[in-house]
């Protein structure tokens, strides 16, 4: 049988008004009065309902997190750093994965806040003009975590991609390397187009290096595609001396491709990833990575939700945090 707020009352021979002051740790209550009710609260198991509270508060201390995919060690990193900041400030959540589509990013955006959340945490590699108007028409406040929009409308957390792609390319140049390969994600993704691929052309041509779009290898995201990018680069006459690779997984396709073909990493072929997910360690020699920072990306862009929903004063809404190279041992 459900316990109800009414039914503590009537055991405690005390008001519903009394018992919702104890469960809420209201001080006016006294001492004796609340130990009666509390005694009562734990004998009949009694637990508050938070859709009623939620109403009678117009809060539900409950944040929706929209994800591409939580299977990807690059999510999963982002989503721990939501989770534990949400802890932190006493929120749950209810995490959605969308499968990187449109119309299930927009379906799932819509049931979120059919379900009463405070707030939308909201990840997605290609961001369009539909989301941001979605967003604009939320009555409730959304954040980016390691997404961008455009119009830098939306308040969100990234690092800067197109510095961070210019650094990795740059490190190759000042070894002297002239082949320079990209393997890069999905170029309907804003972040690899014009944000990864223009700090690569842009350390190419800042070093007299004339851009070869052959170099340039469209991947999704996965191992098998790191695989066949190598396959292909493999096969010009002019084989790359070194390659970055848009993404972790990609990148073990890419040097286990190069292994297979006899090739000894660095001395053959030197390769930096990025987002410095624990794939990077887990492969031999170990990745030389752009290290991006997914837990810190995740924690603060749920602690810039906790602002807006708290209203308290935000004086940055577009969040760049700091990027790194950590150096291994698939370059010299």
């Amino acid at each position: 049988m459900n316990i109800t707020i009414y039914d503590v009352a009537r055991e405690a021979n005390v008001s519903m008004a009394t018992v919702s002051r104890v469960v809420n740790g209201n001080p006016n209550v006294k001492p004796a009065t609340r130990k009666k009710v509390v005694e009562v609260i734990e004998r009949l198991g009694y637990r508050p309902n938070a859709v009623a509270r939620g109403l009678a508060s117009k809060k539900t201390t409950t944040v929706g997190v929209i994800i591409p995919d939580i299977s990807n060690i690059f999510f999963a990193e982002l989503a721990r750093g939501i989770e534990d900041i949400a802890t932190m400030y006493k929120y749950n959540i209810i995490l959605s994965n969308s499968d990187q589509n449109k119309e299930k990013e927009l379906h799932l955006l819509n049931t979120m806040l059919g379900k009463q959340v405070d707030g939308i945490v909201f990840m997605s590699g290609n961001i369009t003009e539909e989301h941001v108007a979605e967003f604009e028409r939320s009555p409730v406040p959304i954040v980016l975590a390691g997404s961008i929009e455009p119009f830098n409308k939306i308040p969100s957390v990234n690092i800067n991609y197109r510095q961070a792609a210019f650094d990795a390319t740059t490190e190759f140049i000042e070894k002297g390397h002239k082949q320079i390969a990209f393997v890069v994600g999905p170029l309907h993704n804003p972040i690899n187009k014009n944000q990864k691929l223009e700090g690569y052309k842009e350390a190419l041509s800042k070093a007299g290096i004339p851009f070869n779009e052959e170099y340039v290898i469209e991947g999704d995201y996965t191992y098998d595609s790191g695989i066949e990018a190598w396959q292909k680069l493999n096969t010009f006459s002019n084989r790359p001396t070194a390659i970055y690779v848009g993404n972790d997984e990609m990148a073990l396709g890419v040097i286990h491709g190069a292994q297979d073909s006899g090739l000894v990493i660095p001395e053959q072929v030197e390769i930096i990833t990025s987002d410095n997910t624990k794939l990077a360690q887990m492969v031999r020699p170990q990745l030389t990575s752009v290290v991006q920072p997914l837990y810190d990306i995740g924690a603060v862009a749920m602690r810039l939700l906790t602002k807006y929903m708290n209203k308290e004063k935000v004086s940055e809404n577009i969040v760049i945090l700091p990027h790194r190279i950590e150096h291994r041992d698939s370059t010299k």
